[in-house]
């Protein structure tokens, strides 16, 4: 993407009613209004509160807004000129349970009061397989915590990956801290009995993925 389009982009997001930018500054000086007022604020209904980390163009948040009117999503990136695609179409099809976050992941608890969250997303996240690249790996114990505080005492985390790294590593960490595993599949459209939001649901680089025949692979847990 030309650094002109990125512009023009950032330019729009400004003037979608669905996207918020906090600073840093902001956020870490616990001095962002939304925090613990999603629902109130934006949504203004109770409905579930939904996380997608990482969300890239924002299209699993908008196709699960799309499947359950009677939650609220929040799309969450750092690029902005990435998740732009799915803030417009919202707006476009005119959705209102779904918003697009730019922040880092890791002020998560920062964007998010305790236990305001239902249920988290995972999708497709750089598996950082290099060692010296574990504390960016979404599934590490740093971010466990994180979420564990935002999240509600039942909320859940799905992960869906095409790395069978990722897979592997986070059912290790899962099993090897006490956290409760509820599914696990590593290959969710060859066995039957998969979750329909998981397999009703692809991104565009999943479809690439599974054009490679990839297998794409599935956890849902709670953190205790």
């Amino acid at each position: 993407m030309g650094s002109k389009n990125k512009l023009k982009r950032f330019k729009e997001n400004e003037t979608f009613t669905n996207v918020f930018q906090p600073t840093r500054d902001r956020l870490v000086n616990n001095q962002y209004s939304l925090k613990g007022n999603w629902n109130a604020t934006f949504f203004k209904n109770n409905n579930p509160l939904v996380l997608e980390l990482g969300c890239g163009k924002g299209e699993y948040s908008v196709a699960l807004a799309k499947k359950y009117p009677n939650k609220n999503f929040i799309g969450i990136d750092i690029k902005g000129a990435r998740f732009w695609r799915g803030a417009k179409t919202a707006i476009e099809e005119k959705l209102p349970n779904v918003a697009f976050l730019r922040t880092q992941i890791e002020l998560i608890d920062y964007a998010f009061a305790q236990e305001e969250v239902d249920e988290i997303w995972i999708t497709f996240p750089d598996p950082q397989i290099k060692y010296k690249r574990t504390k960016h790996r979404m599934t590490n114990s740093e971010f466990l915590k994180r979420y564990k505080t935002i999240l509600k005492p039942d909320g859940v985390v799905n992960l869906k990956t095409d790395s069978e790294f990722m897979h592997g590593y986070t059912l290790g960490l899962l099993h090897g801290e006490g956290h409760e595993i509820l599914y696990a599949n590593h290959n969710v459209y060859k066995q039957e009995g998969s979750p329909d939001e998981v397999t009703s649901i692809q991104t565009f680089y999943e479809s690439q993925y599974l054009e490679q025949n990839k297998p794409i692979t599935y956890i849902r847990f709670k953190i205790k």
